[in-house]
Parts: C-alpha cells; sequence; structure tokens
C-alpha cells in the first residue's frame, strides 16, 4: 500500500465527499447551506488525500461527469435516511422526510465512479444508498425489525458497538480480522443485500455492518463512522491508498493491477426519473434479508460470515458503551 498517500509522481489524490443540503444557521442568517462536519474532511487530508466537498446539484447526471473527471477517489457520507420509493416501499412513519436531490446527486456520482472504476468509500447513509443502487433493500426501523435501539441512542451520542469481521476480505486487510468496536448513529439498516455486493461484518444479532464489491473496482461500506474515531483513520488511508493508484493508472485498485479490466454492471436505480419505469435487479442468491437467513443455503463462505440462525443470541437490549460526540454533528449522522 501507498502509506503517505501520494501517487507514483508525487500528486496528492484527490478525494470528493458528498455533503447536506438543509437549513442552517450562522450569527444572523439563516439559509439553506451545504455542509459537512470536519471530522470527515479532517481524517481524508490526515491520511495524505486532499479533500473537495460536493454538494448537490441541480443537473445530477451531467455534473457528476463533470466532477468525477477531477477526482481520484469518492466518499459517500452519512446523513438522513434514503427514500423508500428508491427501493419500492413505502414511507415509514420514523424514516426521515425525502431529500431527492441529494439521493439523484449521490446516484449519479456513484454510478459514475464504477463506470470509471474509482474508488469508493461509503459510510452509513452511504453503504445504504449503495446498497439500493445495487438493488437491495433497508429497514427503515431497526428498532421494530431487531427489537433494539442499540445502533442509535439518540441526542447526538454515539453508540459503541462490537462487529465481527470477516477474514480474508479487504476489510480485514485494513482493520484486521474478528471483533472490532465502532461508533453508531442509525436506524435504518440493511434487510436484502444488493447483486455483487458481499457481506464482511457484521453484528451478533446477523445485521450487516459492512460490504465490499465481489469483483472489479474498489467499493467498501460501513455501517458506522469511523470518521469519529480520530485515533484510527485506517478506513480513509485505505481508501486514500487505493485513489493514489487510480490517480496513475486511471482505473485498477492495488489488488487488481495485471488483470483484465471488466465492468461490473449495474443493478440499481439509474435516476429519480427512472425508478418504477425499469425491472430493479434483485441481489444473488446468498444476499438474503434477516428474515431469510439460515433458511436457504448461502453464498458466502468466508469465515465470520454465518447465517442468523448459527449466530450466538444478541444481547442487543442491555445499553451500549457511548460516545459523546463532536458539538459540530449533532443528530446530523
Amino acid at each position: 500500500m501507498v502509506s503517505n498517500g501520494s501517487s507514483g509522481e508525487g500528486r496528492r489524490p484527490v478525494i470528493g465527499l458528498t455533503t447536506y443540503l438543509e437549513q442552517a444557521k450562522q450569527g444572523v442568517w439563516d439559509v439553506r447551506a451545504a455542509f459537512l462536519p470536519q471530522q470527515y474532511f479532517d481524517s481524508v487530508t490526515a491520511s495524505g488525500g486532499i479533500a473537495v466537498l460536493l454538494p448537490p446539484q441541480p443537473e445530477p447526471d451531467a455534473a457528476a461527469a463533470a466532477v468525477l473527471e477531477g477526482l481520484d477517489g469518492l466518499i459517500l457520507t452519512g446523513g438522513l435516511d434514503v427514500d423508500p420509493s428508491l427501493y419500492g416501499a413505502q414511507r415509514h412513519p420514523l424514516t426521515d422526510p425525502a431529500r431527492p436531490e441529494r439521493d439523484a446527486w449521490e446516484l449519479a456520482l456513484f454510478r459514475g465512479a464504477e463506470q470509471r472504476r474509482m474508488p469508493v468509500l461509503a459510510i452509513c447513509r452511504g453503504l445504504q444508498l449503495v446498497n439500493v443502487a445495487r438493488g437491495g433493500t433497508l429497514h427503515q426501523h431497526l428498532p421494530e425489525a431487531l427489537g433494539t435501539e442499540r445502533f442509535r441512542v439518540g441526542g447526538g451520542v454515539f453508540a459503541t458497538n462490537e462487529v465481527v469481521v470477516d477474514e480474508g476480505s479487504r476489510l480485514a486487510e485494513l482493520v484486521g480480522p474478528g471483533g472490532l468496536d465502532v461508533h453508531s448513529y442509525h436506524h435504518q439498516g440493511i434487510d436484502q443485500l444488493g447483486a455483487g455486493l458481499i457481506a464482511t461484518a457484521r453484528t451478533d444479532d446477523g445485521l450487516v455492518q459492512a460490504f465490499e464489491s465481489d469483483g472489479e473496482g474498489y467499493v467498501l461500506g460501513v455501517q458506522w463512522h469511523p470518521e469519529e474515531n480520530r485515533e484510527d483513520r485506517r478506513l480513509f488511508a485505505g481508501l486514500v491508498a487505493e485513489a493514489s493508484v487510480y490517480a496513475v493508472t486511471g482505473s485498477r485498485s492495488l489488488s487488481e493491477r495485471g488483470t483484465s479490466e471488466t465492468k461490473h454492471p449495474e443493478s440499481g436505480p439509474r435516476s429519480l426519473s427512472e425508478r418504477g419505469t425499469s425491472e430493479t435487479k434483485r441481489a444473488q442468491p446468498g444476499s438474503r434479508s434477516l428474515s431469510e437467513r439460515g433458511t436457504s443455503e448461502t453464498k458466502r463462505a468466508q469465515p465470520g460470515s454465518r447465517s442468523l440462525s448459527e449466530r450466538p443470541s444478541s444481547s442487543s437490549g442491555t445499553a451500549s458503551e457511548t460516545k459523546r460526540a463532536q458539538p459540530s454533528n449533532g443528530v446530523l449522522a
């Protein structure tokens, strides 16, 4: 790996980070504004990259094509819930109001990054959006699905949960296999895993907490918030290292140099205007929902990738250890 984030030609890789677009106050001003908690771009710059913020654009497809030409890597950040109509579901009463401009923008960015084989790190909402883009579905309120509030205690406080990382995965190469304490702030999660994605970390209740692409390109998604752990920026360093290679080669990841280039098929919604007009490709065998795992043979055979029926009983009803969030985050995870 390239440890300092610099390419072979000495250029630091440019990393794009998606942003909120919300009503915000500063001094006497109360206006709609694009913003992102500082922890995200601090993590990029500390890892050797150059951080560029990417607010939602009015013409997302054209804008994404232009913007991606200047990037070496993409981070899909956390935030409010993905519009459930994008995965064919009715809105749950506790699902956030839709942000169609952000959904359309980030879908366009992700599609463009995939086409270019640009490395992608997807965090919390970002993981959920990639799953939807690949034809997967979400649980809209985990307290109903799992019977626990362990992943979002509220009040801007990040809960600490242990995830188990699968040996042999890209994620394990960055953080090591086995148990890992992470900072959680989410009330939704993956139900059916999208096509071409492999779960590489779960909590003891079977909920997918991380995935990666099963073929070409570098797509790594985590349900937790690695930017909240300032002492451990390994996921950001991993993306910056991959982006350094992309800056030189234009496509191939560190693990793929020397292999033939093939384009991964798209399977999810192409844009907000196209939802419902084309059939969404479902997940591959083995990508089952929480209710289906354990009832059929799964595709994955990696250590630690057990079905719900094989996992120990969850102790999720107990209070989890918490970490106080930075004031800039509030409840906007």
